[in-house]
């Protein structure tokens, strides 16, 4: 059995769907297991209508929702009554929120969910129309059960057993929601936007998939973003570490958490281009092999904010990170790179969410300094391990490129150097590296 994951530019249209619907045809002999993303920015949408709801507004947004829906339905010649329910629910959920004037993060996972649930009905509807016994599922009617977090639920461990039991039954290829499921006691919850990879990787190691596939728009996964290096390579193997500081560090083709089920598991995850099917895309394994590439690849995350805590009262204390990042835990705000010295420690965090409070409790204990539209550079790499003289090339080239490090952090790890610059450089800082690295 494999797991094929197409997400939302991949069944953004009738054409789009049509040719999902071919891919996984061509695929029957491997038992798939279908999971699928909303209509491409669908999910944008129905946030969008939430919020207009609350200020009691929102009838043009419900009325796009639906004519997308409707028009793909027509152009595919399929029947309109498939998605009439869950547009009937969602626009009376939509008629009480104009009442209440009230949306909360357990609200809006329920309005998040009905892209999924509307396009899993159409691509099922388009399989059984090509001769495909197929019947789409929520998720949670499969047992997919989560914890109570709004907007970022994580599955409870009876899911892994409840996925395998069920979706081990049916006698149809199962086309399944992604990025959704439900609390013990009912409530339907997100699991973070990029989800539907995370719920793709989650479903693979509970029926102890072949192999997960996440097909997307790209050929794979790239040695930079081609948006930014026109001549960037599509790297054919990568290390499942190698992939989580891509993912991790700015690479859009993955969600950060979804290759974790697939590392317990020793399950291979493959990258694929719905529109170049017969592509071998990234293959994505425990361990890759040796590489005659010293690094793999060079990404940037954008936006971050860089946060400098410094105290004398560090010098030879024990104790002070523990209370310094007790801050953090308190407010439930992820740091995402680290560097220290002994009286002063850097951080990097990627929203705002609680920043003045942190901030504020920060100060009890040292002098702080914020700095925000910073930028993460990261420069990944197996081969580095080993290669001697990896910082110094990297460091010239910056330093020769007159792009200022504001804070340098190498993983312990040993396969990434990665360093903070000002936004406006980092798209010269993955450039220049990326010259050097794989040439012009």
């Amino acid at each position: 059995m494999i797991v094929m994951k197409f997400g939302g530019t991949s069944v953004g249209g009738a054409e789009q769907i049509k040719n999902v619907a071919d891919i996984i045809k061509s695929n029957l002999n491997k038992k798939p297991i279908v999971v699928v993303s909303a209509v491409t920015k669908i999910t944008d949408k129905l946030i969008e209508l939430a919020n207009a709801a609350s200020k009691g507004k929102g009838n043009e947004i419900l009325d796009s929702i639906k004519k997308i829906h409707y028009g793909i339905i027509e152009k595919l010649s399929l029947d309109k009554s498939l998605i009439s329910k869950d547009i009937e629910e969602l626009s009376k959920i939509i008629s009480k929120i104009k009442i209440s004037k009230k949306v909360d993060n357990k609200i809006l996972d329920g309005i998040q969910s009905f892209g999924e649930r509307m396009s899993s009905k159409i691509v099922a509807a388009q399989l059984n129309k090509i001769n495909v016994k197929a019947q789409a599922f929520n998720s949670y009617d499969l047992g997919f059960v989560t914890t109570a977090d709004f907007g970022n639920a994580e599955p409870l461990e009876k899911t892994f057993d409840n996925l395998n039991d069920n979706i081990k039954k049916l006698n149809v290829v199962p086309v399944i929601t992604g990025f959704i499921g439900k609390t013990e006691n009912g409530e339907i919850t997100t699991l973070g936007r990029g989800g539907s990879d995370y719920s793709a990787a989650i479903i693979g190691s509970a029926i102890d998939a072949e192999e997960i596939q996440i097909w997307t728009d790209v050929d794979g996964i790239k040695s930079a973003d081609p948006k930014i290096v026109t001549n960037a390579k599509t790297l054919e193997k990568v290390s499942f570490a190698e992939a989580s500081e891509l993912a991790f560090f700015g690479a859009k083709v993955l969600h950060p958490k979804t290759i974790l089920p697939a590392v317990k598991k020793n399950i291979p995850v493959r990258v694929l281009n719905t529109f170049n099917p017969k592509g071998n895309g990234t293959l994505i394994l425990n361990e890759a092999g040796k590489s005659k590439q010293i690094a793999k690849a060079v990404t940037s995350k954008k936006n971050v904010i860089l946060i400098n805590v410094d105290s004398k009262r560090m010098l030879g204390a024990y104790g002070f990170l523990a209370r310094l990042f007790d801050v953090f835990y308190k407010y439930k705000q992820s740091i995402d790179v680290v560097s220290t010295s002994e009286v002063s420690v850097s951080m990097t965090i990627d929203n705002e969410k609680n920043l003045n409070d942190i901030v504020l409790d920060l100060k009890g204990i040292a002098d702080v300094n914020v700095q925000n539209n910073r930028a993460v550079i990261c420069v990944v790499g197996e081969g580095m391990r080993n290669a001697p003289g990896v910082a110094g090339r990297v460091f010239s080239m910056i330093g020769n490129n007159s792009i200022n490090i504001e804070m340098i952090s190498q993983g312990a790890s040993e396969i990434n150097i990665t360093f903070v610059v000002d936004n406006k450089d980092a798209d010269k800082a993955v450039k220049v590296l990326h010259e050097e690295f794989f040439g012009k």
